[in-house]
């Protein structure tokens, strides 16, 4: 009874700490007009407050993964909010561009490392049948963030200024710092030691390497359109500022039912579901293109690509995990963090492909970016299907 509640509250902790920052990763979405404003900036300019964050997360993750990795787990997540909160300060207070992006990737080294371990600590309190849902809880927070986080911001921005948008985050980020200190317990298990060798363990496993490529081109398809969601809702849909904002809320609310039922769909046969779901992603995206110019109908788009945009983030982290535990199991910790890392890669790969599309005035396009980046995801995730169906493969070319 005791583990139950024990873990219970630990995955609340983490959730918490999810949203402040979940909010800070996509904030810069919702407020992205008022940022090109104020700095005299172009579209496709502005589209660095979010490739350059996911910037910081890929490259942060795995390499503050094997310097923490000793480092005691309550102590390391309180260092992390603490540094999360100093990032956002600097944003809410850049007096130019450079300034708030440096900002945003000290809340970026933050939001990798807090993702890596939270993975883990979430997978490991719970029993092996239940992990990708514990993840998908841990998660949640992202995807609660995504329904009032990112809205809120966005209203605040609008209402008051963008500069206050960024102090929301501090907030947000000391109300994650409390919540770590009360509900963390202390002496949590420390993963196994590794090193800088452990990544090239992992990226010489085809099967790890090959999840790292799904996980990228499949979570960042949705972000060639996402990226300037605001843009194309008030530009080519026609929606006012106003409505945004109550837009953002329940394209959030979509987004956590996607994620909690993703959730679900992968504890069993986590890449079979992400087959399914990369589809219906797939549909997701061509709906939008062919709706892109209208007002109600694209707004129904919106939401189903909301349904189906972060629904694959649990499936694709359990099966990374599964995988290490299997093939490199003293690497599970780095092989998560690189997962991350790979998140991030996708949201780069995404939204710079995105920017340059937008830069050449092709905005209404972007989903075709997705889809073709879905392609790829599905003919990978084919490749490792025949590879769990014939084990002798991987083993000839583990010992190559």
């Amino acid at each position: 009874m005791n583990k139950k509640v024990s873990s219970t509250w630990i995955l609340l902790s983490l959730a918490i700490s999810a949203f402040a920052i979940g909010s800070t990763e996509f904030i810069s979405v919702g407020i992205m007009p008022l940022l090109t404003k104020t700095f005299g900036i172009s579209l496709a300019q502005g589209g660095l407050t979010v490739s350059i964050y996911a910037i910081g997360i890929m490259f942060g993750a795995p390499i503050l993964a094997l310097v923490t990795n000793r480092w005691d787990r309550k102590k390391l997540l309180i260092g992390i909010m603490i540094s999360f909160i100093i990032g956002n300060l600097l944003s809410a207070l850049a007096p130019n561009f450079t300034i708030l992006l440096a900002g945003r990737v000290i809340a970026a080294l933050s939001h990798g490392i807090f993702m890596t371990i939270a993975s883990l600590i979430a997978a490991d309190v719970v029993a092996p049948n239940k992990r990708a849902s514990a993840i998908a809880v841990m998660f949640t927070g992202l995807t609660v963030a995504t329904i009032t986080g990112v809205p809120i911001g966005t209203f605040i921005g609008q209402t008051f200024n963008w500069r206050m948008s960024f102090l929301f985050l501090v907030a947000l980020g000391l109300i994650g710092l409390i919540t770590n200190i009360i509900l963390v317990p202390n002496k949590l298990p420390l993963p196994k030691p590794t090193s800088v060798s452990g990544i090239w363990k992992i990226l010489k496993q085809p099967q790890l390497l090959l999840i790292l490529l799904v996980t990228s081109l499949g979570y960042g398809a949705t972000f060639p359109v996402y990226t300037y969601l605001s843009t194309i809702l008030n530009k080519n849909m026609n929606w006012s500022q106003s409505a945004i904002v109550i837009i953002l809320i329940f394209y959030g609310v979509t987004v956590a039912i996607g994620n909690t039922l993703g959730g679900k769909w992968a504890n069993k046969s986590p890449l079979s579901a992400l087959l399914k779901m990369f589809l219906g992603l797939g549909v997701a995206l061509v709906v939008v293109r062919l709706t892109i110019n209208f007002h109600f109908l694209g707004l129904l788009a919106i939401l189903l690509l909301g349904l189906f945009a972060f629904m694959n983030v649990p499936g694709l982290q359990l099966y990374i995990v599964q995988l290490a535990e299997k093939y490199t199991p003293n690497e599970v910790p780095l092989a998560s963090a690189l997962n991350i890392s790979a998140f991030n890669v996708g949201i780069t790969l995404g939204s710079t492909i995105g920017g340059q599309a937008v830069a050449h005035n092709q905005l209404i396009n972007t989903p075709w970016i997705g889809i073709g980046m879905l392609v790829l995801g599905i003919l990978l995730i084919a490749i490792l299907k025949r590879m769990e169906k014939d084990p002798e493969p991987k083993l000839d070319l583990e010992n190559c």
